[in-house]
């Protein structure tokens, strides 16, 4: 997986009703755009995530941009 800052990491929800979880990455912290990445949620609060193989990225926020 490789990530830029303002690229979105969606997590998809494990099981049947439990939605999609988007963050934005606001600090690549591994190698050549590799994890982990401090991301940050819609609500403010902030994290160090290894995503794991549920999660995708989506460049730039889906803006197509970058």
């Amino acid at each position: 997986m490789r990530a830029r800052v303002g690229d979105r990491l969606v997590v998809h929800g494990r099981t049947v009703g439990k939605p999609d979880h988007m963050v934005e990455v606001v600090e690549v912290l591994g190698s050549d755009g590799g994890p982990p990445y401090r991301v940050r949620s819609d609500d403010g609060h902030e994290t160090i995530m290894t995503p794991g193989p549920d999660t995708v990225v989506d460049p730039q926020g889906g803006t197509g941009q970058g």
